[in-house]
């Protein structure tokens, strides 16, 4: 690596003079050879921000990323969730931007972007067409000068909301959503800035008011607080004008120190436990304080935490997931700036006891101090990091996002050399150092998180976490903070940016071959990482549990056994060889198909075809693997029916397809179903179904076709076996719409599904893509009718969309969304309003525009990665497309009128046949539900018709 400093060489150290700021480069970095490195040119504003500029133009793109130096750390006991809270804010519009105009403004570009936050950093960023650069940085400026004059008590309101449903969705109403919270607040010390979670509390976002918001705005979101990361398709002297032109007039805000807090410890073991209805199996998890981000210790714990509970080697898999007492087990050790966890948990199987869980737990620590690591350990582990972090660096944003990190947490962007040589130096001897250090014999917080009352936890809670009483820690200083629009732009800033001329993007050069044995074979050639993918596709999936559908979930349970043991390995000696290579292969089958995964090191691809031939050929199908592998996937069927998007995916389908399709049943099929496989089934259906003449490969990454071919005689030698795909029968239409209502008592938010089975099967030119651009506007994008709708006006639901989803055979048409429990009747009645208007009335003149522009552009970004490229060229090999088919799908969007699109939308979003499903508290939605006019029918978590409730009424679907 070439790394020029300012105090080696001279002149380097450059005072650029642009306009009315200066600008100093701090370093530049470039690659030298092979070694892995993010080239970069850092530079520092007069007014603090720094700027860090990677160029890459291997695709005509450009990643733009703002992160501040602010996260839930920085938030005070009482009002947690500011930064989270911001992070939906910034999105509302600033001076010169208007409300819910971001988000249009960049997916109108053909970009895409988000923010995060976490304990202590939150980030804005994009991806954009490179064109669009003046674009995306006159907003990110806009909202770091000019943001709080538009900050209004309504917006406030609205995303308080969002936020507050964000929690229920994604904490309250989820398996095991709430244990990161009690977990949090008992490891560490009351008004310590971890013991909460980046959401925030309720009861806090609660009382929180807009001008606490704006204080917390002003102390921590100055240039100063920021790093400023631009990476693609770019010219460094022109970033950096433009950066000093929207970015130079904003003035600097307080200093924001660096946080030194002690470290966290704890006297003794804190029991603690919580009920949550939402799941099947009790939980035991132990997690114990130690070391910040970057720490010495830090990447020897990754490795202890990876031999004890990572893979089918490790303690955890061999003593609670192999033997059938639990369904998944696991370690992993997570570090944030100021301190950081290791976890041990294990999900036990009904019917054992948590304290049993806990002796266990307890000896396998001692078993691994007798064992002590070995050779293989040291060398597995640290070949699937550097595999891990090659594959991180396949896009740009994923650079972007590793040099901003680098410098804001190690003030270094260019640290990416020492991550890799801490991780490659770590010795036996140091992961027993840091297990002695940290783990043996030292307290820990155990947390039991139990399905309802009547299971029994590890022990009895024996610690409540503090919930009041004076602030141990320091305060900020808000006084004095006052906002000053800044002056002295050379520019109109109220008006949008032009962007440049759109650039060219090619589609990928692709080859295309084809075995004798019917194998359809697709490649291209990527060079930026010395990676392979593969991705074998065996045509059928659950579409063959058709041919045996009493037992529906065969070809799922099939596909798990081919992750199992070979003729020649055992489940944990494959893995394990995998791992020293850096590679894996996995076998998954989904709706219409099974695939086999691989993803290996250029240097390592011979030995892992060597293993998929393995895994491929000869499958050992063990009776005791079998008999695990199924109680898993009964459990995991069981475990379902608490979840409430899970319960509502499984009913939706069963009134799509009704009872006789085998669609109605999921992959993973159902108790019963599962119950009657035998292993003679499995193995009848590995003969006869996987087979190359239902087979597509796709091939991805740093190699030629000539090179692959040759590696790949073991497949050119499969056998045919003169099998078919099923004609599967029509799904039965339904008459008229009604409420289908799944009782989940007392659920803090409500999951709708509404729609109907349309008759369209993909294709890439015809109908099906064009009803995919007239759903565009109704609900397939964030600045969408329904999504604008219920999220941004009313702050109902963290998102909701529309989308049609079909295949081979004709799918389905759906609205969806998961809303507050109080706006469940509501909500349906607004989907149902949204989409009988667009039937009625189509879409507006500035709609088609939009489409046009947003689906248009989006191009630049869909070829960039490796899998992005698999995904193209899949569908390519699949549907026998050729090249020119992206070349017609852009006329088309060019073309397509407005009223093609207002035909398309009366055709295909028709309220009146669709099915409306409610899955929450039926008590309190029913009576509401039947005042809109259509008939409740009471269903199952399965699916199975209850009772139907009638009710005269002149009330219709239309009216409230």
């Amino acid at each position: 690596m070439k790394k020029f400093s300012s105090l080696l060489v001279v002149g380097l150290l450059l005072i650029q003079s642009i306009g009315f700021a200066q600008t100093k480069l701090i370093e530049k970095v470039d690659q030298k050879g092979d070694e892995i490195a993010i080239p970069y040119e850092k530079y520092e504003l007069d007014n603090g921000l720094t700027l860090i500029i990677h160029e890459d133009h291997s695709d005509p793109l450009v990643h733009v990323d703002v992160t501040y130096h602010v996260g839930s750390a920085r938030e005070e006991l009482g009002k947690s969730g500011f930064a989270h809270f911001f992070e939906h804010m910034m999105f509302q519009g600033s001076e010169n931007v208007e409300d819910e105009e971001h988000f249009k403004i960049i997916t109108e570009a053909g970009g895409t972007l988000n923010g995060t936050t976490n304990r202590d950093r939150t980030n804005y960023f994009e991806t954009v067409p490179s064109n669009q650069l003046d674009v995306m940085l006159w907003l990110e400026s806009d909202r770091m000068g000019f943001f709080l004059d538009a900050v209004t008590q309504k917006k406030f309101e609205v995303q308080r909301a969002t936020v507050k449903n964000e929690k229920q969705q994604n904490y309250d109403n989820r398996a095991y959503g709430r244990w990161r919270e009690l977990n949090a607040e008992s490891l560490y010390p009351y008004g310590h800035p971890y013991s909460w979670l980046t959401i925030g509390k309720l009861k806090d976002l609660d009382r929180v008011e807009v001008t606490d918001l704006k204080k917390f705005f002003l102390r921590y979101y100055g240039p100063n607080n920021a790093t400023l990361t631009i990476g693609g398709d770019v010219n460094p002297e022109e970033v950096v004008d433009k950066v000093e032109k929207y970015f130079g007039v904003i003035p600097r805000g307080p200093e924001v120190k660096d946080m030194t807090l002690d470290p966290v410890s704890i006297d003794k073991d804190r029991y603690v436990s919580y009920v949550d209805d939402n799941i099947r199996f009790p939980a035991l998890l132990y997690t114990f304080p130690t070391v910040p981000q970057y720490h010495k210790d830090e990447p020897a714990l990754d490795f202890l935490a990876q031999i004890l509970g990572t893979g089918k080697s490790s303690y955890f898999y061999k003593k609670f997931v192999k033997p059938r007492k639990a369904i998944q087990a696991s370690a992993f050790n997570n570090t944030s700036e100021l301190a950081g966890e290791f976890t041990m948990f294990v999900l036990p199987f009904p019917g054992q006891t948590l304290s049993d869980f806990e002796a266990e737990m307890r000896q396998i620590l001692k078993d691994f101090e007798k064992d002590g690591v070995s050779d293989e350990d040291l060398q597995k582990i640290k070949a699937s990091y550097e595999s891990d972090f090659i594959n991180g660096l396949a896009s740009v944003s994923g650079k972007v996002s590793q040099l901003a990190s680098y410098e804001t947490f190690a003030d270094n962007p260019d640290f990416i050399k020492n991550d890799l040589e801490r991780y490659r130096s770590v010795t036996k001897e140091d992961i027993m150092r840091v297990y002695k250090k940290y783990i043996k014999g030292n307290p820990a917080v155990i947390q039991s998180v139990l399905p309802n009352e009547d299971t029994k936890p590890a022990k009895a809670d024996n610690y409540t976490p503090k919930k009041e009483g004076e602030n141990p820690y320091p305060t900020t200083d808000y006084s004095g903070l006052e906002y000053t629009r800044p002056t002295g732009d050379n520019f109109d800033r109220s008006k949008k940016p032009k962007a440049g001329p759109a650039p060219l993007v090619s589609v990928p050069d692709f080859w295309e071959t084809k075995m004798d044995n019917g194998i359809e074979v697709i490649g291209t050639s990527y060079n930026e990482i010395p990676v392979v993918n593969l991705q074998l596709t065996i045509n059928g999936g659950h579409r063959l549990d058709i041919n045996h559908s009493t037992k529906a979930g065969l070809a799922s349970l099939t596909a798990s056994m081919l992750n199992e043991s070979t003729e020649n390995y055992s489940a944990e000696e494959i893995q394990e060889e995998l791992r020293k290579l850096g590679s894996s292969v996995s076998v998954s089958a989904s709706k219409s198909s099974t695939s086999l995964n691989v993803r290996a090191l250029k240097k390592n691809l011979k030995p892992t075809l060597e293993l998929v031939e393995e895994v491929l050929y000869r499958p050992a199908f063990d009776s005791t693997d079998f008999a695990r592998v199924k109680k898993q996937q009964i459990e995991g069927i069981q475990s379902s029916y608490k979840d409430p998007a899970a319960i509502a995916s499984q009913v939706y389908n069963r009134l799509l397809y009704g009872d006789k399709h085998i669609y109605s049943v999921p992959s993973s099929g159902i108790e019963e179903t599962v119950q009657r496989i035998t292993l003679d089934d499995v193995k009848s259906f590995y003969e006869k179904y996987y087979a190359p003449e239902l087979s597509e490969l796709v091939v991805v990454g740093d190699i030629k076709k000539n090179e692959i071919l040759s590696e790949l005689d073991f497949l050119k030698n499969w056998e045919t076996k003169g099998v078919d795909l099923p004609e599967l029968p029509e799904p039965k239409a339904n008459e008229n719409t009604k409420v289908y209502l799944v009782d989940k008592a007392n659920a803090p938010q409500s999951q709708i599904r509404i729609g109907y089975m349309t008759d369209m099967t993909y294709d890439a030119t015809g109908e099906y893509f064009k009803s995919t651009l007239m759903n565009y506007n109704l609900g397939g994008a964030f600045n969408s009718r329904i999504n604008l709708n219920l999220r941004e006006d009313k702050g109902w639901t963290y998102g909701a969309r529309t989308g049609f989803r079909s295949g081979d055979t004709p799918g389905p048409f759906t609205a969806q969304a998961g809303v507050k429990a109080a706006a469940t009747d509501s909500a349906v009645y607004e989907f149902m309003k949204e989409m009988n208007d667009f039937h009625k009335n189509g879409i507006t003149d500035e709609e088609l525009s939009f489409m046009r522009n947003s689906i248009g552009q989006r191009d630049a970004r869909s070829y960039e990665t490796p899998w992005q490229k698999a995904g193209f060229l899949q569908e390519i090999v699949h549907y026998d497309l050729d090249k020119s088919f992206v070349d017609k799908q852009r006329e088309i969007i060019d073309s397509i009128t407005k009223k093609e699109i207002n035909k398309l939308a009366k055709k295909h979003i028709d309220t009146g046949k669709m099915y409306i499903l409610v899955v929450g508290d039926a008590k309190t939605h029913r009576p509401k539900l039947k005042k809109l006019g259509y008939d409740v029918v009471d269903v199952s978590e399965k699916g199975d018709i209850l009772k139907e409730v009638k009710e005269n009424t002149s009330t219709t679907g239309d009216e409230k």
